[in-house]
């Protein structure tokens, strides 16, 4: 579906307010079907990410500022999103011996068991957006993307 059949337009576009459109429009539809995939499982997007990054310290904890570093949503309240998946006993938090002013994140089984059982829905959730492009399409879209962000990060 062409963007402007989308959000309704008769308007003509320039090519750089269309392409910030479809870059919006197209994040808005993800993010909204990534909630549903993980709406069985009790955790939210930012939630997830937490745990996959905790999941690739393998076994080593992480601090608060390596977490919020690595999240895709740099606006996320890390701890609060820990506070959570603590209270669900995904992760734990514990001081860390050297510097007592740093906490130490660390994921735990049913976090890993968790991951475990999540993950193919994930796999199929990106394989089915992704189905829609060839390997090289694929690999030209992250490219233009990664070029089209390059210049305000």
């Amino acid at each position: 579906m062409k963007i402007e059949d989308a959000v309704k337009s008769t308007n003509t576009m320039s090519a750089a307010k269309k392409t910030m459109l479809n870059i919006m429009y197209t994040q808005n539809l993800l993010a909204e079907s990534f909630n549903e995939v993980l709406k069985p499982y009790d955790l939210s997007p930012p939630q997830f990410n937490v745990l996959r990054i905790l999941r690739g310290q393998k076994g080593k904890p992480a601090n608060m500022c390596m977490i919020q570093e690595r999240m895709i949503a740099k606006t996320s309240n890390t701890t609060r999103l820990v506070d959570k998946l603590l209270a669900k006993d995904l992760v734990t938090r514990e001081v860390c011996s050297e510097n007592r002013r740093k906490m130490e994140i660390s994921i735990t089984d049913k976090g890993l068991e968790l991951l475990t059982e999540v993950d193919p829905f994930v796999d199929g959730y990106e394989m089915g957006y992704a189905a829609n492009l060839d390997k090289n399409e694929l690999e030209t879209m992250n490219l233009l993307l990664e070029k089209y962000r390059g210049e305000l990060l």
